[in-house]
């Protein structure tokens, strides 16, 4: 592409060197590029793009987008902007021809159910015949490809290669988790959004935003800027949780063109009657002039919250009502979301991503509803991340576990020990100092340290009868575990599935 078409639409402060020229390729990591790059230097978070310019033009790259004092070297053009953050998600927008205009694009904001909720839509979008893809937690995935997701939303540049990719193959319907982080450092301001869904807030990422304040902040400016800013128009664009209290706010200070879904205040969207059980959810779903009977295999309230976001999505593009009802139906387990191990006769053992403390109680409290015997839970925190949550954590495992088991998650570069202690100071209950206190007292509730993931998975599927319920919570659909900046093989699904198989063949031979 020719750098002024490339350029289009981008304010810059002075340009030194030839302003005309063809770009082969546009680079923000130096070493990709190529000859006849386009560099693009990116103050970062832990790293500065600037230091990398010499590797760039070590590597052929031509063109320098920069927002430091650089002086190119001959044969070289240096565009200076305000913010190459910014910058680089309008060259992709140009780069790839603006391939959300011509996609139907809903995102997905909100700390919990955003995963699940672009599942949801996605099988409702293919029981209505669209071709879907899926931006996300999981993965990234169209047609017969998925990729992994090395951020829960794209990088600017790349969020634009995939939807262009996604359209020329074919993809007419495109949902896509958007995390504060995306929002904050501009990666979806180059899109064109159809809908924009808010599921809830409660405290996460306050490493990064420091205050909840902040954070609610960046969620709501994808609704006031982001989403109308894209041109799309449609007369009702956001999809909110009227129950939340921050979805109230949006409501409130954003105004325009809503649906609201909800359990509990009047909401567009609502379910009346509605049953939870193991079995999963049987409502009637009232979305303002239509009544659907609905069933889902999926359990618990937070998932009949998400089925009612998905609903009221699919009602704001047209999607009938009997394919929105089989599509829901049709969804049988989202990766690592509540997600099933084990089988009839063994313990009800659930893998789940819970890693705040909001989601860890809504999942518990769920699971409370449906215990016969006790519940063991095991779960960790993440290493450099928000540490305010780590008591908040310990306290709602203990509040409804009748044992936690308090093992490591991702420690990452912290000591897990320590990251286990601030967990300690939330939880009020009698501390155990071995599995054979626990077995000696079995009625008594409490908890343990196990820091061993591993052990601890095995610790709480060997103590459990095949009426308990045990809840591996905090990483989900992870196949990884992150240690200092190494990462190793490590899924909780395929670790409790063996020891429930160690489990029924001990029960077998007894």
């Amino acid at each position: 592409m020719q750098l002024p078409q490339l350029m289009k639409g981008i304010e810059t402060l002075g340009i030194t060197g030839d302003p005309d020229g063809e770009v082969q390729s546009v680079r923000y990591d130096s070493r990709q590029c190529e000859k006849n790059s386009l560099f693009v230097a990116i103050s970062g978070l832990k790293t500065d793009g600037h230091q990398f310019i010499g590797d760039a033009l070590t590597r052929g790259a031509r063109f320098i987008i920069h927002e430091r004092d650089f002086t190119p070297p001959a044969g070289v053009t240096a565009i200076c902007v305000r913010n190459s953050r910014q910058v680089l998600g309008r060259l992709g927008r140009n780069f790839f021809g603006h391939p959300s205009s011509s996609l139907c694009l809903i995102a997905v904001v909100g700390t919990n159910g955003k995963t699940t909720i672009t599942y949801l839509l996605e099988a409702i979008l293919r029981a209505a015949g669209h071709s879907v893809g899926v931006l996300g937690t999981v993965n990234y995935r169209y047609g017969d490809r998925s990729l992994p997701a090395p951020n829960t939303t794209p990088e600017s540049f790349d969020m634009q290669r995939i939807l262009r990719e996604m359209a020329d193959h074919g993809v007419t319907h495109c949902v896509a988790e958007v995390s504060s982080h995306a929002i904050d450092l501009r990666r979806v301001d180059e899109c064109a959004f159809d809908l924009g869904i808010f599921t809830n807030l409660t405290q996460d990422h306050l490493d990064y935003h420091r205050t909840m304040e902040n954070y609610f902040q960046a969620k709501k400016r994808f609704f006031s800027e982001i989403l109308p800013g894209g041109g799309k128009n449609r007369p009702r664009p956001m999809i909110v949780n009227g129950d939340d209290p921050f979805g109230q706010r949006i409501i409130r200070e954003i105004g325009g063109g809503c649906i609201t879904y909800g359990l509990d205040t009047p909401c567009d969207v609502h379910p009346n009657p509605f049953h939870l059980s193991l079995g999963g959810i049987d409502a009637k779903l009232n979305i303002e002039d239509e009544a659907l009977d609905i069933t889902s295999p999926l359990m618990g309230r937070f998932n009949l919250y998400n089925i009612l976001a998905a609903a009221a999505a699919a009602r704001a593009i047209e999607i009938p009502g009997r394919v929105i009802r089989n599509g829901i139906a049709g969804l049988n387990q989202v990766p690592g979301r509540l997600e099933k191990v084990s089988t009839a006769g063994q313990p009800a053992v659930f893998v789940d991503y819970a890693h705040t403390d909001d989601a860890l109680k809504r999942v518990l409290q769920n699971l409370t509803l449906f215990r016969t015997e006790r519940i063991i839970t095991v779960f960790g925190c993440g290493g450099d991340r928000d540490r305010g949550k780590r008591p908040l954590m310990g306290e709602a495992a203990a509040a409804y576990s009748d044992l936690t088991i308090i093992t490591s998650d991702n420690p990452r570069m912290e000591d897990p020990l320590e990251i286990i202690r601030e967990i300690e100071t939330g939880i009020r209950a009698p501390k155990f100092t071995d599995i054979q206190e626990f077995r000696r007292i079995p009625e008594q509730r409490g908890y343990i340290v196990l820091p061993d993931r591993r052990a601890a998975i095995a610790a709480a599927i060997g103590l459990a009868g095949p009426a308990d319920i045990v809840l591996i919570a905090g990483k989900g659909h992870e196949d990884y575990q992150i240690v200092g900046n190494r990462k190793f093989p490590f899924d909780d699904r395929m670790i409790a599935r063996d020891e429930l198989r160690l489990w029924q063949t001990g029960r077998e031979g007894s």
